[in-house]
């Protein structure tokens, strides 16, 4: 049976995914980088991206965009916005659709493919990503902030075992803001979704601060019964 051209005569444009890949490092958040190896803006700073294949959906694209690139699966991410500006890219006319990505930086660090070229950067720097690049990056935060707020997704930020130091640290890196450590500690602790390990990091605490870690399966037999989630 011939196919039949149901949109003959309409225009063609290509589609991209550009990925907002987040890491927290050194207590603050951290934006994956690299240096555009072609025309137009060869050398600047952008985001990981590529062109959507024509075997694969957009989220099919940007998970292998992301795992090409970091060389990780499975990993959190979330659709940001539709970004098609006539101009926005001068080399064709592009219309991407950008993806932020959490990652734990110790996996990462442990992947195969981690010295790719990529950089992490600090987001103060995202006035020199090219295109509307820094518009994905801001827009991303924004979703990231809200979505934070309601569900447990900065742990897939952190390592397994963590001490709430490092949790409190990362939720503040999230919303760029000072939280208060007793009210913090209660609200986080009070939801009962942590378990307390016998071991402490005795690095960064002289007494030693105990570790914990995400209980996921209580945590989703609590949704079942109407628990929020709330920071």
């Amino acid at each position: 049976m011939n196919s039949v051209n149901f949109y003959q005569g309409q225009s063609r444009f290509l589609i991209a995914v550009d990925c907002v890949i987040l890491g927290f490092i050194g207590n603050e958040i951290k934006l994956l980088t690299f240096r555009r190896k072609i025309e137009p803006n060869q050398g600047g700073l952008s985001l990981l991206g590529g062109f959507m294949s024509d075997n694969e959906d957009i989220d099919q694209a940007a998970s292998r965009v992301v795992k090409n690139l970091t060389g990780l699966e499975n990993v959190y991410m979330d659709q940001v916005a539709a970004y098609g500006k006539i101009n926005r890219d001068p080399g064709e006319r592009v219309i991407s659709v950008a993806y932020y990505a959490l990652i734990n930086i110790d996996d990462y660090k442990n992947s195969i493919i981690a010295d790719s070229g990529a950089k992490w950067v600090n987001l103060e720097r995202i006035d020199e990503l090219i295109f509307d690049h820094k518009q994905m990056v801001c827009d991303a935060i924004v979703k990231l902030r809200r979505q934070a707020a309601l569900f447990p997704i900065g742990f897939n930020l952190l390592p397994e075992r963590f001490t709430l130091t490092q949790l409190q640290m990362l939720y503040e890196s999230i919303y760029g803001e000072k939280l208060d450590k007793r009210n913090f500690r209660k609200k986080i602790l009070g939801m009962g979704i942590l378990e307390r390990l016998d071991e402490k990091d005795k690095i960064n605490s002289k007494r030693g601060a105990y570790y914990f870690v995400f209980n996921k399966e209580k945590y989703h037999r609590m949704l079942e019964k109407g628990f929020v989630f709330a920071i």
